[in-house]
């Protein structure tokens, strides 16, 4: 039986999922390389395992090239974050994105940077509304 298609990632998965957003389509040697730059020493195998559960999640496809496959994204990644806060919002928050918003400013985690972005972000999406 295949696993089931989860619009969320594990932390590996979203690593992963980054490095094939960054470059498009990606060997396991790229992966295997940049995850080696970021200080993550991976075998191939473990990184074909991963790979086959992102394809056999729906979040990959992979196409032979000679002896090797190419992996490529099935979901943009903008597409994965909307997904990704959808299920927070509707796990974490009871469906209430107020309650996120809350828990976020209640965390400390937003600095005068940030309120300035969110502030923008808001009135574009009010200019959006009318």
């Amino acid at each position: 039986m295949g696993r089931r298609k989860s619009p969320t990632f594990t932390e590996v998965e979203l690593e992963f999922m980054q490095v094939i957003w960054a470059a498009g389509e990606v060997s396991t040697d790229h992966v295997q390389e940049v995850l080696k730059g970021r200080g993550r020493n991976l075998s191939d195998g473990s990184i074909r395992k991963i790979l086959s559960i992102l394809i056999e999640k729906g979040h990959l496809t992979r196409k032979r090239n000679g002896r090797a496959f190419l992996y490529k994204p099935k979901v943009r990644e903008g597409q994965a974050h909307r997904k990704m806060v959808q299920d927070l919002v509707k796990r974490a928050f009871r469906g209430s994105a107020a309650l996120m918003v809350a828990a976020l400013f209640d965390s400390k985690a937003l600095n005068k940077r940030d309120l300035k972005d969110i502030k923008r972000l808001i009135a574009e999406h009010e200019k959006e509304e009318d």
